[in-house]
């Protein structure tokens, strides 16, 4: 055994060996006879190993010394990302987006419609923008801080000053302004609430559906939805210029606002009791959309004054939360 320890083990490994004797990965026990072939002395794969150990050891030594162990391999990996991330920066479309401190200062005192904004703590805790900032908020542009590595990836490594924003297809009004300007052009306005609804085709297909059967507005809430982006505004086909968009902060807040306003508050399930042709009620409606998988949440549920659902007659269990759209308001629209 002190044989094979010597060809086998360092003297550090010789002293862990004596203080573990019952371990049988690090000592052998003299009255097992397999347990005695385990390390055979002076073999050729033990002389293979002894190399084989030697060689690794000036390796790291070399790499160690340099401070930059490189393997090959992983070079051609990050050759290979670097590509796939400049290909990804040329596809990304930046047409609505600014970036840099005068830039986006530019904009944002000159009023313009804005969906997103990502800044640094730094950009958001400065005198110059933080006043500029919380009034964006408060009117429901999502401002989102983020670090400034997050940020380069986000902009796809541009000299961004720790600040980057994106402007939205269309101004939205506050929630107050719809209400009047609803309750103004029509006795019964219907009036759209999208919950959870995050992709952009969906949402500007639902937006050319509540157009083209004269809802009267369109709420979205700050977070968990689409913005009004470049891809809604294609999907929308035009129809997102002629009807008000207000974006609130929180969701069941404007609902109890619209309560108070005299509204009733509608919403689309498939698990609701009432089929909405079924539904002959005629006040001022807010019609609640939930996204497809997971419809509208429970919180929003119990605002609701109605649930209703489509009833369906083939094995599909589900539609397309702008399909459901444009039945619903057909039918909420011809009764």
């Amino acid at each position: 055994m002190k044989k094979s320890s010597k060809n086998n083990f360092s003297g550090k490994n010789k002293k862990k060996q004596h203080n573990n004797s019952g371990s049988n990965f690090y000592s052998r026990n003299p009255n097992s006879p397999k347990n005695n072939d385990r390390f055979p002395i002076n073999t050729y794969k033990n002389k293979g190993l002894n190399d084989f150990n030697e060689s690794n050891e000036k390796k790291i030594k070399y790499s160690s010394s340099r401070n930059k162990p490189i393997v090959k391999s992983n070079v051609k990996v990050n050759r290979r990302s670097n590509d796939i991330y400049q290909e990804l920066a040329i596809k990304k479309n930046f047409d609505d987006w600014i970036w840099g401190k005068n830039s986006v200062f530019e904009a944002l005192i000159n009023e313009r419609a804005i969906n997103r904004i990502w800044c640094t703590s730094e950009i958001y805790s400065s005198e110059k923008f933080y006043i500029l900032l919380k009034d964006l908020k408060t009117k429901g542009v999502l401002i989102e801080e983020v670090s400034w590595n997050r940020l380069s990836q986000l902009t796809f490594g541009a000299t961004h000053q720790g600040v980057a924003l994106q402007l939205s297809c269309s101004k939205t009004i506050t929630l107050e302004k719809l209400i009047e300007f609803s309750k103004k052009n029509s006795a019964n306005p219907i009036i759209l609430a999208l919950d959870g609804i995050t992709d952009p085709h969906n949402v500007g297909a639902i937006i050319r559906s509540a157009e083209a059967f004269d809802c009267k507005g369109l709420i979205i809430p700050q977070r968990r939805s689409a913005g009004l982006t470049g891809t809604v505004a294609k999907v929308a086909a035009g129809a997102l210029e002629h009807l008000p968009v207000s974006r609130v902060v929180n969701l069941n807040r404007s609902l109890e606002e619209l309560k108070k306003n005299g509204f009733l508050i509608i919403g689309l399930s498939g698990d609701g009791q009432l089929s909405i042709s079924d539904f002959k009620e005629k006040t001022p409606l807010v019609v609640i959309i939930g996204s497809e998988d997971k419809g509208i949440s429970l919180v929003t549920q119990k605002k609701c004054d109605f649930i209703l659902k489509i009833p369906l007659k083939g094995k599909t269990s589900s539609l397309n939360a702008s399909v459901a759209t444009a039945i619903s308001l057909f039918h909420l629209t011809s009764s």
